[in-house]
């Protein structure tokens, strides 16, 4: 069966991965061989190759707005921008929590998927170990098998964007920071342990930079809320941490707005500057951006999410890392809730 009547497979080919991302799910159902074809890795390599794919960025931001009801907390949700188009929206709720997405649960992009793992319970503030996985081919959540071991919650965790997901530190139900790790493959929806780190990092970051998962600052159990300037990185080709990294943030601070900037350096945002933590870079954000929330990388540029004038309502600029140029991003109301977390996805 051709993939198109009257053209040559690779002509159809051609024109099937020009589908728009969010018409995927309705590609899917036209024929059992459009949805082989939009199922498989290559598909998604070649619209990548062919420079046809695009970004979306996907926030965990709380209701807000005029159009949010009143609530005894907030209440988060999964929102969609598409930096290209300038398109907000918002995605389906995770199946079973239709009032809320978990309270500080994290986010990693692997391909066409978006996984959602773990966080507290909105209704009644118990950690969990569940794991989601959307997939924006199929425009469908699916349960993954549950993070295993104890119960962690603030872990630290990053993607390599291909089909494994780095799980490391936190603390467990009795706040004790923890050393171990895990990964997850979306492919083979299974679950590895790591070896142990060599501290405890609590409240840590995970990025994945430069073929390694990075776990950045943290603390131990013994001293709440003291943040570590080291890293640990732990190499897949050798399955083995290697030596920590001394001083890798420069100062104890909280890690959360750490991110790969898509240029092979890693940022932050200190002392009112973003700056690089593995190069001379630093950039002066925004006068009226007050503080920033989180960091996303998208493409080659820089997202960044933060309260904007002395009313604290959320903003976002784009940082251009080439000119150190600054673009604001015009938000609909709808989307002005707080953000905690976001990541970018290329479809």
């Amino acid at each position: 069966m051709d993939l198109i009547p009257s053209l040559p497979d690779d002509l159809g080919f051609e024109c099937l991965i020009r589908i728009p991302y969010n018409h995927f799910s309705s590609a899917s159902f036209v024929c059992r061989r459009w949805k082989s074809e939009i199922d498989l890795p290559s598909f998604h390599n070649h619209r990548k190759s062919a420079g046809l794919s695009h970004p979306i960025v996907v926030m965990v931001q709380a209701r807000d707005g005029p159009n949010r009801k009143h609530s005894d907390g907030p209440v988060y949700r999964l929102i969609v921008y598409e930096p290209e188009s300038g398109n907000w929206s918002e995605l389906p709720p995770v199946p079973g929590f239709s009032n809320g997405l978990p309270l500080f649960c994290r986010i990693a992009p692997v391909g066409f998927n978006l996984v959602v793992m773990g966080g507290l319970n909105p209704e009644n503030w118990v950690v969990s170990n569940y794991v989601y996985v959307y997939n924006f081919v199929s425009a469908t959540w699916r349960r993954g098998p549950d993070m295993p071991g104890c119960k962690r919650s603030f872990f630290g965790c990053a993607s390599d964007n291909e089909r494994r997901v780095f799980v490391a530190g936190g603390h467990d139900a009795e706040k004790n920071a923890l050393q171990s790790g895990v990964v997850y493959d979306v492919a083979e929806d299974e679950w590895t342990s790591l070896p142990d780190m060599a501290d405890e990092r609590d409240e840590c970051k995970g990025v994945f930079h430069r073929g390694k998962f990075y776990v950045v600052g943290g603390y131990h159990t013994l001293k709440q809320g003291q943040f570590e300037k080291s890293a640990e990185v732990f190499d897949p080709s050798t399955w083995q941490w290697c030596p920590t990294v001394d001083g890798f943030l420069g100062t104890e601070t909280c890690p959360r707005t750490c991110v790969e900037g898509g240029d092979g350096v890693m940022y932050m945002y200190q002392d009112s500057e973003v700056v690089a933590l593995d190069r001379s870079f630093r950039t002066k954000i925004p006068d009226d951006m007050i503080n920033v929330h989180c960091m996303i990388k998208c493409g080659r540029q820089l997202l960044v999410v933060g309260s904007i004038g002395f009313d604290g309502g959320n903003g976002m600029y784009v940082l251009d890392l080439e000119s150190s140029t600054w673009i604001t991003v015009e938000t609909p109301d709808d989307y002005f809730g707080h953000v905690l977390s976001g990541c970018c996805l290329e479809v």
